[in-house]
């Protein structure tokens, strides 16, 4: 199912909905408590009265049904929780459509209007950084000197215009972060923002972004959401 406009929430809710109860008799193929109690009565009343079942037996036996009991229905409720938790992952998801979310990618839209951000990941602190935006046939149309930067995660935001304030063209724009320590200038992990198009749950419950230019990603590949 694939959701790309918030109209399509009242079909999730309806696709999602937690079952309602039957009513009517059900087929019991377990052991339940009146069985259980049943099976227990005829106990006592078939022991050998010259050795009688011990006090203690009985009690254990009742504990161990008493716990198992318990447990299933435990199992059930959270059997409930999980399918009530999963409808709402399901309907959050249906917000996210028009809104930017960062992946790891090298490459992203720029649209009509609005910037690109980028975020850096610098597992150490470095003498100095930049950044290089090329377009798709590999030509550098801007460069930024990013100076030093400390150790952790950094945002670098691309406005999409050159020096004279002009607007580079819509299309995909490919990004690179470099920082050097002292020595060789090595890459540095980078996340790009790129728009949610629309939002697919998969047959299994998963969900899955389908961004703008960059494509299909997990919901779980993503690390910020704007």
């Amino acid at each position: 199912m694939e959701i790309n406009n918030n109209g399509a929430l009242s079909r999730v809710l309806g696709d999602y909905a937690l079952p309602e109860k039957k009513q009517g008799p059900v087929a019991q193929k377990d052991l339940g408590r009146d069985e259980f109690l049943k099976l227990l009565i005829a106990q006592l009343e078939n022991q050998d009265p010259t050795n009688p079942q011990e006090n203690g037996e009985f009690v254990a036996q009742l504990a161990q049904f008493s716990q198992l009991e318990e447990t299933q229905k435990m199992g059930g409720n959270f059997e409930q929780f999980a399918s009530a938790f999963q409808s709402t992952q399901h309907l959050q998801a249906t917000s996210l459509v028009g809104r930017p979310v960062h992946v790891a990618s090298d490459f992203t839209a720029l649209g009509e209007s609005g910037a690109v951000s980028v975020l850096a990941d610098f597992d150490n602190a470095v003498q100095s950084a930049s950044l290089t935006v090329s377009n798709k046939s590999g030509e550098v149309v801007d460069s930024f000197e990013l100076g030093s930067q400390s150790e952790g995660q950094k945002e670098f935001i691309w406005t999409g215009t050159n020096a004279k304030d002009e607007r580079f063209p819509p299309g995909n724009y490919y990004f690179e972060v470099s920082a050097s320590g002292g020595q060789e200038a090595t890459s540095v992990p980078i996340y790009l923002s790129a728009n949610v198009n629309s939002v697919t749950i998969e047959p299994g419950g998963g969900l899955t972004l389908n961004l703008a230019s960059i494509g299909k990603v997990s919901m779980a590949d993503i690390i910020q959401i704007n």
